[in-house]
């Protein structure tokens, strides 16, 4: 069985500022995972802003060519520069949910008419009750029905409302592959997880696979099979998502849980950054070293700086 998705030593330079005083960043270095085919799964991968995670989201959905490695996607190449049909029966396979559904769509244009555009582009329907019945099928799948969306303007609908249009709209072509940048950031608390559970439901009921983008270590602990944990473009850590955020390995890995808020705290004014984790992962950073594979079935870089 070939993989869905195969991710290999994959990098991103970029050349920044003018010519005099420019430099290189390296957004990606060295990035490699894998999808099956045959066996759904929510692949989160987390990290702070700018430690590459949506430049490889980006890679993925061809929107950037890598600069290093190669993305396979069911064992062709993501290769879509000037082959406009192959790009869209790629596009038709995997497809993107932005973070902020309100820049998703115009505010001067109906919600609706993303939909019908859609179905029209990717499915080739041209009968009204064929296109109807797809928008309606998507819309149910997420939880909402077409009689709620038709006619209405995005701020018309809740922000919750509109995330979930926008993965409807992501479904009418019946994609194998969601790549999900921060799909709930944008979204009230008490709304996201009806989001996370709508991602878990497509896994499960409709054998989606998702990559899921975050730097919410909460939701990726209920949502996901696997992770990889970036940090300024490189891989730091990847496995079972619960073995991983358990019991890091990596100081930056550590870094991140210590971050997350504790309830017991509050109001006790206890809020003291892990500043030895801190320093750690700053002197990882530097080191870099090598993925060493784990008995637990976890990958870890800088084997000899994570044991001291």
């Amino acid at each position: 069985m070939s993989d869905l998705l195969d991710i290999s030593h994959v990098g991103k330079r970029y050349a920044m500022g003018g010519l005099f005083g420019g430099k290189i960043v390296d957004a990606v270095q060295d990035a490699s995972l894998s999808l099956r085919l045959d066996r759904p799964e929510i692949f989160t991968v987390i990290g702070e802003s700018g430690s590459g995670k949506t430049t490889l989201a980006r890679m993925i959905l061809g929107l950037e060519t890598p600069t290093s490695g190669e993305i396979r996607f069911l064992g062709k190449t993501i290769r879509h520069h000037g082959a406009r049909a192959k790009r869209q029966a790629f596009m038709a396979k995997v497809q993107p949910v932005f973070q902020n559904p309100f820049e998703a769509f115009s505010p001067l244009k109906r919600v609706d008419r993303y939909l019908d555009s859609t179905a029209r582009q990717f499915l080739g329907l041209r009968d009204w009750d064929e296109i109807n019945a797809a928008m309606d099928g998507a819309l149910q799948k997420v939880g909402l029905s077409l009689t709620e969306v038709r006619g209405r303007y995005p701020h018309e609908l809740s922000g919750g409302q509109l995330q979930r249009a926008a993965i409807a709209r992501a479904l009418i072509p019946n994609p194998v592959l969601l790549i999900a940048d921060e799909p709930v950031s944008m979204v009230d608390a008490s709304l996201r997880m009806s989001i996370v559970n709508l991602l878990r439901t497509l896994r499960d009921e409709f054998g989606v696979s998702v990559i899921y983008i975050t730097h919410d270590l909460a939701t990726a602990y209920y949502i996901s099979d696997r992770l990889m944990i970036m940090q300024k473009g490189m891989v730091v850590e990847m496995g079972p998502a619960r073995l991983v955020l358990d019991a890091p390995e990596h100081p930056y890995s550590r870094l991140l849980k210590a971050s997350v808020l504790d309830p017991a705290d509050a109001g006790h004014g206890q809020l003291e950054p892990a500043r030895d984790l801190m320093e750690l992962s700053q002197v990882a950073l530097v080191n870099r070293g090598q993925l060493i594979a784990r008995p637990d079935g976890r990958l870890v870089r800088s084997a000899e700086l994570v044991a001291s």
